[in-house]
């Protein structure tokens, strides 16, 4: 296989959907890349892949994501997600995996989602360790609903000492609805 491009992120080379792309095309001219929407609710997509050679269904490749995880999906999330199909698809086929399947947009968005993660969950931390200092039961009871995203609240959860934890618990005991 022809060498292709590659960007490093984390000190490992990543190929991107467009070359993957690129290859195939030049490659398999008469095959065809298929993506189907097989999901799009609630803010969140999955999409199918199938890569079609010679008439057969030679490869496949899945992708879900949400609605605003990160920046690109604030504005952009089902175009992310046919991408990111597309990308593992071409890798399943082998085009573009002598490092890794994952391609180079999924491993981006998949460091920016953490990134926002732990900065959200730092906001919240931090909001929450406020009103304990203070003693707002009812503030803290109030952050930690908001938390919907087990994710973020889970991440809290581990970051707060014993006493925090005992605190929370019994605001949340305590604290009328």
């Amino acid at each position: 296989m022809a060498q292709l491009k590659t960007i490093k992120i984390h000190n490992k080379e990543y190929v991107e959907v467009n070359q993957r792309i690129k290859y195939f095309r030049e490659n398999y001219p008469e095959g065809s890349l298929i993506t189907e929407l097989v999901s799009n609710e609630n803010g969140m997509c999955v999409f199918k892949a199938t890569a079609i050679i010679e008439d057969k269904a030679r490869s496949t490749g899945w992708a879900y994501e949400k609605e605003g995880s990160s920046n690109i999906n604030k504005t952009s999330y089902i175009e992310n997600c046919e991408t990111s199909a597309l990308g593992r698809c071409l890798g399943n086929l082998g085009i573009g995996i002598d490092g890794s399947v994952a391609s180079a947009e999924e491993v981006q968005t998949a460091i920016l989602q953490q990134e926002e993660l732990e900065t959200k969950t730092g906001q919240y931390l931090a909001q929450i360790s406020e009103c304990i200092g203070e003693s707002d039961d009812a503030g803290a009871v109030e952050l930690w609903r908001e938390m919907k995203d087990k994710t973020i609240s889970n991440g809290v959860w581990k970051s707060l000492t014993s006493q925090e934890k005992v605190y929370l618990k019994d605001a949340l005991i305590n604290t009328p609805v």
